[in-house]
């Protein structure tokens, strides 16, 4: 899934749940943005929501063009 592909969306949140979310998002080595997601999915699963699998995305940087 590309950068286009995603939603942006402008959060206001208490900073101290903020700096929460941050430090989960360092223990799981994971982007602040990346928590949110993960937080948010598994939040929707403990209600019974069901969601498609997340389409995981290449990591590294991008091949060398010659």
């Amino acid at each position: 899934m590309a950068a286009a592909d995603r939603k942006a969306y402008p959060l206001r949140v208490d900073p101290e749940l903020w700096a929460a979310v941050e430090r989960c998002a360092s223990a799981d080595l994971r982007s602040v943005n990346s928590q949110v997601e993960c937080l948010l999915r598994e939040a929707l699963k403990a209600r019974g929501v069901k969601l498609k699998a997340a389409v995981p995305r290449k990591r590294g940087r991008p091949a060398r063009s010659k």
